[in-house]
C-alpha cells in the first residue's frame, strides 16, 4: 500500500524593522550639520563685524587701495626718516585720492639730544616744492621737559607760511596724571612764549580722551591720529585728523601717514605763521 507523504511547509518570517533607526540617524545628522553651519555663520559674522570691519581701511591701504573719509578738500603727509628717501619733484605733483598734497609736517627732534636725521633736508625740500610745511617734537616723558622745549627751539627755525611748531604726545610714562599734565603744559607755554602762537598737540583720540582732557588743552589747535575710520569720531575740536598710517603716496617708498585738514585752504594759511608771530629774539 503506497503512503502518502505529506511535505511540511515552513512559513518564512521575515525580521520586524526597527522603525526609524536609519532615519533618525540621517535626521541627527542632518540637525549637526545644520546646527555647525550656524554656528559657524555666527561666529564669521561676529568676525567681520568686531575685527575685518575696523581694519578694512588699514588692509585697503596696505594693498594699494585705500578708503580717503570723503567731504575734505587739504590733504598732508607726516615725514620722518622712515621714509628715507623722498622724491619731491614727484611728491610736488603727487595726490592723495583725487586732491593735491598741500602739506607736510616733518619730525624734527626727541627729548633732548635727537635731531631726526632727514629733518633738514625734509624741511628746506619742502618748502622749496612749495608745500606748506611743519616740524613736530616727539615728547618723551623721562626726560627735562624744559630742556626738551629748548633743543626744539635751537633745532627748528619756523618761518613765515610754517605750520605752528607741534608736539607729538604718545606717552605719558610713570609720572601722576597732573605732573604729566603739568610738564606738557611746560613744554607748549615755552615754544609759545618764542613763537607768539599756540603750538599744535598731536596725540591718539584714546590719550586723548584719557590724558589730555584737562580744560587747560582746550586752548590748543588738536592733532588727532584716528586710523581706519570712515569719519571722525572725536567729539571736540580738530584742526588735522591722521586717519592713516598705511598709506601710499607718489614720490615715497613704502607706507606713510596721510593727513587731512579740517577747513579749506584759506583757512590753512591762516593758521600758519605770519609776520607779527615771528620767534623772539633769543
Amino acid at each position: 500500500m503506497n503512503k502518502k507523504t505529506t511535505r511540511r511547509t515552513t512559513a518564512k518570517r521575515s525580521r520586524p524593522r526597527r522603525k526609524g533607526s536609519g532615519g533618525s540617524r540621517r535626521r541627527s545628522w542632518l540637525g549637526l550639520l545644520v546646527g555647525g553651519l550656524l554656528v559657524a555663520g555666527v561666529y564669521v559674522a561676529v568676525l567681520y563685524y568686531f575685527f575685518v570691519t575696523p581694519l578694512s581701511f588699514r588692509w585697503k591701504a596696505m594693498f594699494g587701495t585705500p578708503d580717503y573719509p570723503s567731504g575734505y578738500e587739504v590733504m598732508g603727509i607726516d615725514i620722518s626718516h622712515y621714509q628715507a628717501s623722498v622724491d619731491w619733484d614727484r611728491l610736488r605733483n603727487a595726490s592723495i585720492g583725487n586732491q593735491p598734497v598741500r602739506f607736510v609736517i616733518v619730525k624734527a627732534t626727541e627729548g633732548t639730544t635727537i635731531i631726526d636725521r632727514n629733518f633738514n633736508d625734509n624741511f628746506y625740500r619742502a618748502r622749496k616744492n612749495d608745500l606748506v610745511r611743519g616740524a613736530y617734537h616727539f615728547y618723551i616723558p623721562d626726560r627735562d621737559i624744559t630742556k626738551q622745549a629748548e633743543y626744539f627751539l635751537h633745532q627748528v627755525h619756523l618761518e613765515e607760511g610754517d605750520l605752528p611748531p607741534i608736539l607729538d604726545i604718545e606717552k605719558r610714562g610713570k609720572k601722576p596724571l597732573a605732573e604729566f599734565q603739568k610738564d606738557v603744559l611746560v613744554w607748549l607755554d615755552k615754544v609759545q612764549a618764542a613763537y607768539g602762537v599756540a603750538p599744535i598737540i598731536y596725540t591718539g583720540k584714546s590719550f586723548k580722551e584719557t590724558y589730555l582732557n584737562a580744560p587747560a588743552f582746550d586752548n590748543y589747535p588738536l592733532w588727532i591720529a584716528h586710523y581706519y575710520e570712515k569719519e571722525m569720531k572725536y567729539k571736540g575740536d580738530w584742526v588735522m585728523w591722521q586717519y592713516t598710517d598705511c598709506g601710499r603716496v607718489d614720490g615715497i617708498t613704502g607706507s606713510v601717514d596721510l593727513n587731512i585738514f579740517n577747513g579749506d585752504m584759506k583757512a590753512l594759511t591762516e593758521l600758519t605763521l605770519h609776520a607779527d608771530s615771528e620767534p623772539a629774539e633769543e
